[in-house]
């Protein structure tokens, strides 16, 4: 039998679901970040981010998104942006209180994606 993959260890997309909702909210009201998200139909965008988590994370799902390079090409981000984003992916882990262990994998796949996100220097 194989091993139970991240996905299946956090809960599954039910946890996925509860989490993105609640990151978003953290997000949103970030000063340095929020700004990003005001053009953005929030609901597509959090639908495109629970599909890209659960893939990421191990589900049995397909992921047809865009890339991470292209999908933040346009942004201009720097590292205290990356770094704000995944501070409130780490305190919405907690909030619902994922296991230590399990958050650490989850900021390993998070670290994965940095060189692709954060395209400025400034």
């Amino acid at each position: 039998m194989a091993e139970a993959t991240l996905f299946d260890k956090i809960g599954g997309m039910g946890a996925v679901n509860a989490a993105v909702d609640i990151f978003y909210t953290k997000v949103l009201n970030d000063d340095l970040i929020k700004h990003f998200f005001e053009k953005i139909d929030m609901t597509t965008q959090s639908g495109k981010l629970k599909m890209f988590l659960a893939y990421a994370f191990g589900a049995p799902i397909p992921y047809s998104g865009k890339q991470m390079k292209e999908a933040h090409a346009y942004m201009n981000l720097t590292e205290a942006h990356f770094n704000a984003v995944a501070g409130h992916l780490v305190a919405t882990l907690q909030e619902l209180n994922v296991p230590q262990n399990l958050i650490n994998e989850v900021v390993v796949i998070a670290m994965s994606t940095k060189n692709d996100i954060v395209n400025s220097g400034q």
